[in-house]
């Protein structure tokens, strides 16, 4: 059974039955079933379906978000955002896959050799729970689009998003079989990935399941892409726009209560602005509303699960009692919900648990660094290589970018995905690359043409 607990009141709002061996079986069979009638429908074809995606999605906004404020906790204005977010990268996919896979043609001793990019078969998605509609389409409309057909495995918590989803694609018109939603429970995903009628892996999730997902892949010799955690630093140089920086920086560390994969999580500062930042922070951390995520008032709702906010008030107790210092929150609150407060840890190392570990939640973690060499000391010193800013002069902060060891840099911005722009990370961060062009060559069969003379 999966069920759907209410974060704001801890409350069950749904329960759902796990699809049983048969059902599993028959999703398997219609993704292969659809596969190759789908493929000849061409770009053109499932471009129209991808557009009427868009369309189900923005014209059914007002259903679809309130589910992510109900199942998740999501503010209602970053949940209105999501659903817009998820149709234009259906939008992106349908308008740009077949620039993106076209023929490439390679001079050789062939009278015409070129790659054309084919479609794997089937794609499973194995997803998390922080960006339900979202994820969701960053990783099915590069994959549709290329020719696949895509199986979404969601967070076992979050089984209205999931039906939600499959009921936009039917109501588009996408065929049956294309796209569907399998809800089981964590422990089959293994016999799922190792069926043949699965050709490649997308995860996104913690590196402790990306790892146990690759594993699995790796030995049944499948493609995968993992989107895994991240410990993002955010390097703040002497001369950056403070004010900026500050205004940006808070807003990239809260957003869905900072439970996301490229949040700011280290914010590294030089030490001749360390006192002054810091308290910019404070003061606008300290501004931010924490409550009823229903409500377009609110700026932080609850944590997700109260397993989630056992672990991070764990991370912050074991900091400040490492010898970090609490400037705000901290402390758990009384009541129905898994809330827990803004919360701004000063002189955190990289030995303290919030230094090292990723922090899922609203928590502010500010180290000090004497220069921009050892902010880059800091920041490269961390098992994880997601995303990161810099904050100084363009000319410094480009500099600096080759040196950060991550997948994705900006510079004087915030650190956001784009269905227009590649993201992924290295180290246990995972592998491969989501959006943009790259994205959409992950899951195709890149096959080399080679041909001779003309006969006769």
């Amino acid at each position: 059974m999966l069920v759907a607990i209410d974060p704001r009141t801890g409350s069950t709002v749904r329960e759902v039955p796990a699809a049983d061996a048969d059902q599993r079986d028959g999703i398997l069979a219609a993704a292969a079933d659809a596969q190759p009638a789908w493929q000849a429908l061409g770009y053109d074809g499932r471009a129209q379906v991808l557009h009427a995606v868009a369309a189900q999605l923005r014209e059914h906004v007002n259903e679809l978000a309130p589910l992510m404020t109900e199942e998740l906790g999501k503010p209602m204005k970053e949940a209105l955002g999501e659903v817009e977010k998820a149709a234009w990268c259906a939008e992106h996919y349908a308008d740009n896959a077949e620039s993106y896979l076209a023929a490439e043609t390679i001079h050789s001793d062939a009278t015409h050799s070129y790659v054309q990019h084919l479609p794997l078969g089937t794609v499973l998605g194995i997803l998390p729970w922080n960006a339900p509609f979202w994820l969701a389409l960053r990783f099915a409309a590069p994959a549709l689009m290329a020719g696949n057909t895509c199986i979404m495995k969601p967070d076992p918590h979050l089984p209205g998003c999931a039906e939600a989803i499959e009921k936009v694609f039917a109501q588009a018109g996408a065929p049956a079989g294309v796209f569907q939603c399998l809800l089981i429970e964590t422990p089959d995903v293994a016999d799922v990935i190792r069926d043949r009628r699965i050709h490649a892996v997308s995860f996104t999730g913690s590196d402790k399941g990306g790892s146990a997902v690759a594993s699995v892949a790796a030995s049944e010799i499948k493609p995968a892409v993992l989107e895994l955690g991240g410990s993002d630093p955010s390097i703040v140089l002497a001369d950056a726009d403070l004010d900026a920086a500050a205004d940006t920086i808070t807003l990239s560390r809260i957003i869905n209560a900072g439970q996301s994969c490229i949040a700011a999580k280290r914010i590294i500062i030089e030490d001749a602005v360390y006192d002054e930042f810091v308290e910019k922070l404070r003061e606008r951390l300290a501004a931010l509303t924490v409550g009823d995520p229903r409500e377009m008032s609110t700026d932080v709702g609850p944590i997700a699960r109260d397993d989630l906010r056992q672990n991070l008030h764990r991370q912050v107790t074991e900091t400040v009692a490492a010898g970090a210092r609490r400037l705000l929150g901290g402390e758990l609150p009384e009541g129905d919900g898994f809330f827990y407060p803004v919360t701004l840890l000063a002189d955190v190392t990289n030995e303290m648990v919030a230094g090292c570990e990723e922090t899922f939640g609203p928590i502010m973690v500010v180290m000090k660094a004497s220069d921009a060499e050892q902010a880059l000391a800091i920041a490269n010193d961390t098992d994880y290589g997601l995303a990161a800013s810099v904050w100084s002069t363009r000319e410094r902060g480009e500099a600096l970018a080759p040196r950060i060891q991550a997948g994705q840099v900006s510079v004087n911005g915030i650190v956001k995905t784009d269905p227009r722009l590649p993201s992924g990370g290295i180290k246990r961060s995972g592998y491969g690359r989501e959006l943009g062009p790259h994205g959409i060559h992950e899951f195709v069969n890149a096959q080399q043409v080679w041909v001779g003379p003309k006969q006769g």
